[in-house]
């Protein structure tokens, strides 16, 4: 599942001539469809000017964690050495945002990498991406621009289609020639990283807004958005929808908004997953009118996360659904902890026995309890999104736990 490319835009004399499609408006693949649209390198703004403009312009990562995108790159400017990774590792098997970024404006990220790597005074980058198409768009951009465009060399490394790839530690090891595995973050990775050198790793999409602010400034950037989280982000959105794709849109939109970009629903929606498999289910009402941003969504244990929205058809038993998320992500862990290795496995086979319909009234309460057990005592953040994700079906699907129990299914009925 992929996005649509824009095609390619004419030369950008007025930057609010794309104020709300910026990231897949940008121009086509090659390089000379991409300079036509945006010029040369900003160098002269790479270092310090850079960072006050990210840091003006309220950039966060667009990987999930949403940290303050200035923060990480001026952690690593005071450091010798650095090295910097575009992370473009997309094991997360409802979203398609990084692979439509590369197919479409390869070289937007390319340049967000290199101002990136000049603002801290980095001359090692790597790529790190799914093997497979984007792989190949990445390879085929860099060998456009090799020699007259970049300053400093870029590597590809391709990223095993695993869940838990493209955490932070995971792409390092992978890097290092490790399995792709999340570590026990004893220090951070600015600290010390790969090969113990300061290491700035962030997402593809991160990058490809720096270089839309290194160009157009922060006061562009903050045109759209909220106050306290400015800019667009990439949404993939799939499920009961009329078209599933990866669209453009500002934060602080309304999910039900957000939906309808991909063709509105095509049957009566009951749930939305918001945040992908790590993230929380709303129900679609009042979920719809929720606003998708930080903010709006904390109350109902949500947040953007990397762009994921999944609709679920009225006629689909959430439960089921949710267990097989669960199972998945039992299966999908690094197997280096308790909480992975026995705490995940229990948490899924019990809430798969709450879905099949077992009569036992304990069950909603051992699943509560499993998933309280693994949160917060991981190696990595897996066991903890797993939970989220768990706790929030059993709030917002409480209707069929509760026919579950009694051997019927609320979704069956609603057919």
């Amino acid at each position: 599942m992929t996005g649509t490319c824009a095609p390619p835009g004419s030369p950008v004399t007025d930057p609010a001539s794309f104020a709300t499609s910026r990231l897949l408006a940008s121009a086509g693949p090659d390089l000379a469809a991409h300079h036509a649209r945006h010029g040369s390198l900003p160098w002269p703004v790479a270092g310090e000017p850079l960072l006050r403009e990210v840091e003006a312009a309220g950039l966060t990562g667009r990987g999930g964690a949403a940290f303050p995108t200035w923060r990480k790159l001026a952690a690593v400017a005071t450091k010798p050495q650095p090295v910097v990774i575009a992370n473009a590792a997309e094991g997360e098997p409802a979203s398609a945002k990084d692979v439509t970024l590369l197919a479409c404006v390869p070289h937007l990220v390319l340049d967000g990498l290199q101002l990136a790597m000049a603002a801290v005074g980095s001359t090692e980058g790597y790529l790190y991406v799914t093997a497979g198409d984007a792989a190949v768009a990445a390879r085929r951009a860099l060998a456009e621009r090799q020699g007259r465009w970049d300053r400093c060399q870029v590597r590809v490394r391709e990223a095993p289609r695993t869940f838990v790839a493209g955490e932070e530690t995971a792409v390092i090891a992978a890097l290092s020639g490790r399995p792709a595995l999340p570590r026990h973050k004893a220090t951070l990775a600015v600290e010390s990283g790969l090969r113990g050198r300061p290491t700035l790793v962030h997402n593809v999409e991160t990058l490809g807004q720096l270089a839309l602010i290194a160009r157009y400034g922060s006061g562009w950037f903050r045109q759209v958005g909220t106050a306290a989280e400015p800019g667009t982000f990439l949404a993939t959105v799939s499920g009961a929808v009329a078209a599933s794709e990866v669209v453009e849109v500002p934060y602080g939109i309304p999910l039900g908004e957000l939906v309808a970009l991909a063709g509105g629903s095509t049957v009566p929606v009951g749930a939305v997953l918001v945040g992908g498999y790590h993230g929380a289910w709303l129900p679609a009402e009042p979920g719809f009118r929720v606003s998708v941003s930080r903010a709006a969504l904390a109350p109902w244990g949500a947040s953007p996360g990397a762009g994921v929205v999944v609709a679920l058809p009225a006629r689909d038993c959430g439960l089921v659904a949710t267990a097989r998320i669960a199972v998945y992500l039992a299966g999908q862990s690094a197997g280096q902890c308790g909480p992975c290795l026995n705490g995940l496995p229990q948490l899924a086979g019990t809430l798969a026995r709450l879905a099949r319909g077992e009569p036992d009234p304990l069950l909603p309460a051992q699943v509560a309890r499993l998933a309280a057990l693994v949160e917060g005592r991981g190696a990595c953040h897996h066991p903890d999104g797993t939970a989220r994700m768990v706790r929030s079906a059993l709030r917002t699907f409480d209707a069929d736990v509760r026919a579950h129990l009694t051997g019927r299914c609320v979704a069956a009925t609603s057919r």
